[in-house]
């Protein structure tokens, strides 16, 4: 049996791929009765992630692909077990956020460094690029987080446009990219989609408050 527990805010490698997977792990953990809390499985996955950013600077990045990608399976995993279980809490929400932001920083960085030592592109510009996909994904995090702030509501459910960015996807490319050694374009793939979405949505949700479709 497989636990299927999707949040309306998942992107589609978590909805199609990796809540498959974090929903068997979950169910296993019920099964067995693991005394296992969802903050501490959010630990695990920021553990998972730091070790997956050795890996790349170790030389190890297909490996290390492997594990950001473990890192996203198992990031799906606290948030089952805590509205399985009545532990959701706000605390414990804001603690794994923070420490997925550190993982998204790190791994990043790491791909980036991975990026230079291997690529015939210039130094700076790599690092540009890595500065722009390091941003782009904080900054996909930052617009959803200010949208609750200030408007109430999430930004995915005002209007139509999805997150062609959303972390799942993110840390999916830099897997896929890891495996195939296609570094730089993972980082470009970041960038882009990130701050694609960033903009259309920005100007999505504007927009609508301005007709009068939110009410703040």
């Amino acid at each position: 049996m497989i636990l299927y527990l999707p949040k309306p805010t998942d992107g589609p490698v978590s909805r199609y791929i990796n809540r498959r997977i974090s929903g068997l792990i979950t169910y296993l953990i019920l099964k067995f009765n693991i005394p296992i809390t969802p903050n501490q499985v959010s630990l695990i996955s920021f553990l998972v992630g730091i070790s997956a950013s050795i890996l790349y600077l170790t030389g190890n990045p297909i490996v290390g692909g492997i594990m950001v990608q473990l890192a996203s399976i198992i990031d799906g995993v606290d948030g089952e077990l805590a509205r399985v279980r009545g532990l959701h809490s706000r605390v414990g929400a804001f603690i794994d956020a923070i420490l997925d932001r550190i993982v998204d920083v790190t791994v990043i960085i790491a791909l980036t460094l991975t990026t230079i030592r291997f690529s015939v592109w210039s130094v700076e510009l790599v690092l540009l690029i890595g500065v722009l996909a390091v941003t782009g994904s904080l900054m996909v995090s930052y617009i959803h987080a200010r949208g609750e702030a200030s408007l109430g509501v999430h930004p995915l459910r005002i209007g139509s446009i999805p997150n062609i960015s959303s972390r799942d996807v993110r840390l999916f490319i830099i897997f896929v990219g890891s495996i195939i050694g296609l570094y730089i374009e993972s980082l470009i793939a970041i960038a882009i989609l990130s701050y694609t979405y960033i903009s259309a949505k920005t100007i999505e949700v504007y927009v609508r408050v301005r007709r009068g479709d939110i009410r703040l």
